[in-house]
């Protein structure tokens, strides 16, 4: 009789497992990234920050198995990310294969129409992964030890000190400046010199050339020329000081600057990508955010927590483009 009482028992089982595995196999592919070839537009040259978003994402993506294969990171310099906003719009319309990295950068350039009739509502936003602080630097054998220093040396005339930055004249790293000098009662803002590169890296190599005085930028893309000695900072522009390897980074506001500047990282779709797509990108990205992995990524590069995705990015960037459009209004930046 045991015959007849495993039987039912193997048939339950059998049909058990294969429920199991085709509920396995639709949570698996529920919101998953597209197949194929995937692809991340860095909007500036190798070694900024956009592209460091790029090839870090992508590389984390394809370790924890959240897309299928690999991810192309592509460069399209120019412009503070004009001419890959440009790109997108023109001939990539609709492709979910494509994630453009994104950070304040890009709301700054919106908020002053600098993307050659580009708004945000042109694309999709998709996820922040995280908060990269801007920073202030010199060349490790430089006279200044603080922004009191620096400033100090500016007073008399703000154009003795020339400063170097990834982004255009105009940018949120030329921005990070113009605020800070105010705030260190600097006046005729408009003479401080900004000189503008297309990548981070390039700006940081004019400055230990000694090209230029200072650099203007954010903490992720100092990282290799804080380690080989060539630089130092004067000041990390967050409300603390960040926790672990970088707390010897004094804050602007400890040193009486009252300048605080975020720059999130993240990445935004092509318009008229479907909201299926839209969803599984935004769900991806979601899923990336709590894994090990990127939480290491973001402590070994100083990126702090701000994690943002779908509508609440969008309503997030809106925003921010409205609050900087009324900044660079006062310092006669806008169109």
């Amino acid at each position: 009789m045991r015959p007849l009482l495993l039987s039912p028992l193997r048939g339950f089982g059998r049909a058990l497992l294969l429920s199991c595995l085709a509920l396995m196999t639709v949570v698996s592919t529920a919101h998953a990234a597209p197949d194929g070839k995937l692809e991340c537009i860095a909007p500036a040259k190798p070694g900024g920050g956009w592209d460091f978003t790029c090839r870090s994402v992508a590389r984390t993506l394809e370790q924890t198995q959240l897309i299928d294969g690999a991810m192309q990171t592509i460069n399209i310099p120019g412009a503070s990310g004009g001419v890959a906003f440009s790109h997108v719009r023109a001939k990539r319309q609709g492709d979910s294969h494509v994630l453009i990295a994104a950070s304040t950068a890009t709301t700054t350039r919106l908020a002053q129409r600098r993307y050659n009739g580009g708004s945000a509502d042109q694309v999709r936003w998709v996820a922040s992964l995280g908060a990269d602080y801007g920073v202030i630097a010199v060349p490790a054998d430089s006279p200044w030890h603080s922004l009191g220093d620096l400033f100090d040396a500016m007073k008399e005339n703000p154009a003795s000190v020339s400063f170097a930055g990834g982004d255009v004249a105009g940018g949120f790293d030329h921005l990070k400046v113009l605020m800070a000098a105010r705030k260190a009662g600097i006046q005729k803002l408009r003479q401080i010199k900004y000189l503008a590169f297309d990548s981070g890296s390039v700006a940081l190599t004019q400055l230990i050339g000694h090209h230029v005085d200072a650099f203007t930028g954010d903490l992720s893309e100092t990282r290799g020329f804080l380690d080989s000695g060539d630089i130092r900072l004067l000041a990390i522009f967050s409300e603390d000081r960040l926790p672990g390897e970088f707390h010897d980074i004094p804050t602007a506001r400890e040193q009486g600057i009252d300048v605080v500047a975020p720059n999130w990282r993240g990445f935004y779709l092509p318009g008229g990508v479907s909201d299926s797509d839209y969803q599984a990108w935004v769900t991806t990205l979601d899923q990336l955010y709590d894994t090990p992995a990127w939480q290491k990524v973001m402590e070994n590069n100083g990126l702090q927590p701000f994690h943002k995705s779908g509508p609440a990015l969008t309503d997030f960037v809106h925003q921010q483009i409205s609050d900087i459009r009324s900044l660079s209004d006062e310092l006669g930046l806008v169109r």
